[in-house]
């Protein structure tokens, strides 16, 4: 792909970063909406967890095929293709007229959502070619995230309060047909010099491995517990043996690689219990509307959209160490000042800990993908950025399966106010372990030990005569 001007560099960042807003826009504004799709759908928190799982699911089992087949045929075309199969499955949840429907719909969503955040990134990395300037479009593109927080609540409040529930995937169709206008006339096509193979094994394994793992924590299933596990094993004895595999194992004696991994897992598994948690509990336990239940975590947002910017270029001067150990241990003091001093007994714990957990989400995105291709060859910067991506969906997945599945046990079916605080101070701990485990595995993962990992890992996956060209530590 031929050197861009620096306008037409940000008109292509900013087309990208409106797909991420999208996507995760969809997902603030559907928690808000939970409650009422409850009533309406008449719906457990079993089905609830579904609402949210079905959508991060399916993004997770799909997104290294997307990336794949991307570089294969071509990004901007997958990217068109996300773009449209997306507003399309926008329009069809608007339409669901039960849980069964909407989850599948859902489902419709996330294939086009897996064709859009990795492949978007692939884009940026071909577009930044400078490594400074590619830390800042990925601090901005982390920053985004932030946006859709700051505005997915209060926007979810107004249509769920204003209109109803369904009006919040009709906010993509305007969004999602712009995107797909400004793609087609400002985006290049760009393809991997030398594409990766399809892996249809593993790709199937994978799907097996994390539809089972959250189909046995949702629904408390043995059997598919072990079904899980048989999945794992296989995926771990059958791709090594693949000349290019969908997951490379070998990605995994990098230390900062590994590390970014278990980041992202136990972020996005405290983000998707925090969204989930909180807004239950605003608006069933406190009776809030949607609207009020939304400029209540309003705090959270905004400090996650400024702190995602500033981490993104704290990572481009000084590295990602300094916001990752900032990330982690904000987030487990949020999670302690819930569990262990009752946030909720107080207005002000209660933001002061939304402030908190705003400060470490915001920190911890730009970082994680930073961390994963540090010190990999260039020609496999783009998988390991994807591996990331994908523990992000994982971690989201997980964290809404486990805090659905503890708030469960301990809530009445019949009201969902009983027993609801107590049954959180577990779910509570939960995110603080998250958190503390940001913190270790930052700690860890981010000194010299952990750079001089990562380069003989990128050793062992170049023939010595190719002498490859590295990602920036």
């Amino acid at each position: 792909m031929p050197e861009l001007s620096h306008r037409r560099q940000m008109l292509v960042l900013a087309i990208c970063c409106i797909s991420l807003l999208i996507v995760s826009l969809d997902n603030t504004i559907l928690n808000v909406a939970l409650p009422s799709i409850r009533d309406e759908l008449d719906a457990s928190i079993a089905g609830m967890q579904w609402t949210v799982d079905a959508y991060t699911l399916v993004l997770a089992a799909l997104l290294m095929l997307a990336g794949s087949t991307a570089d294969r045929i071509g990004r901007r075309k997958v990217f068109v293709a996300g773009l449209v199969v997306f507003t399309v499955g926008s329009v069809l949840c608007s339409l669901a007229t039960n849980l069964e429907s909407l989850v599948a719909f859902r489902m419709v969503q996330a294939v086009g959502g897996s064709m859009l955040n990795p492949v978007a990134m692939s884009i940026i990395t071909n577009t930044f070619t400078d490594p400074r300037g590619r830390a800042r479009a990925i601090g901005v593109w982390g920053g985004v995230v932030g946006i859709s927080m700051a505005a997915g609540p209060v926007v979810g409040g107004l249509l769920v309060d204003g209109i109803g529930w369904r009006s919040i995937f009709w906010v993509n169709v305007p969004v999602g047909i712009a995107a797909l206008l400004l793609t087609w006339r400002y985006v290049p096509e760009s393809r991997a010099p030398k594409a990766r193979r399809a892996d249809p094994v593993g790709q199937i394994l994978v799907m097996v491995l994390l539809g089972s793992l959250t189909y046995s924590i949702i629904e408390t299933d043995l059997f598919y517990a072990a079904v899980a596990a048989v999945a794992l094993t296989g995926l771990l004895l059958y791709e090594p043996r693949r000349h290019e595999p969908l997951i490379d194992l070998r990605f995994f004696r990098s230390a900062p690689f590994s590390g970014a991994n278990v980041i992202a897992v136990c972020a996005f598994a405290s983000l998707g219990g925090f969204l989930f948690i909180n807004t239950l509990y605003l608006q069933d336990v406190r009776g809030m509307s949607a609207l009020d239940a939304g400029l209540y975590m309003l705090p959270m947002a905004v400090l996650t959209g400024v702190c995602a910017p500033l981490s993104g270029r704290l990572v481009a001067s000084r590295g990602p160490r300094l916001p990752l150990l900032v990330a982690g241990t904000a987030m487990a003091a949020c999670g302690v000042l819930f569990a262990a001093f009752e946030a909720e007994s107080s207005t002000a714990l209660l933001v002061t800990g939304y402030v908190l957990f705003g400060l470490g989400f915001g920190m911890v995105n730009a970082p994680i993908t930073n961390t994963a291709v540090s010190g990999m060859p260039r020609a496999q910067a783009g998988v390991a950025a994807a591996v990331a991506s994908t523990s992000r969906q994982i971690g989201q997945t997980l964290g809404v399966a486990v805090i659905g599945a503890v708030l469960a046990a301990g809530v009445s079916p019949a009201a969902h106010t009983d027993g609801f605080v107590a049954a959180s101070r577990s779910a509570w701990w939960v995110i603080a372990g998250c958190g503390l485990f940001v913190l270790l595995a930052g700690a860890l993962t981010s000194g010299p030990w952990a750079q001089e990992t990562a380069r003989r890992a990128a050793e062992r996956m170049e023939p010595p005569a190719q002498q490859p060209e590295r990602a920036p530590a």
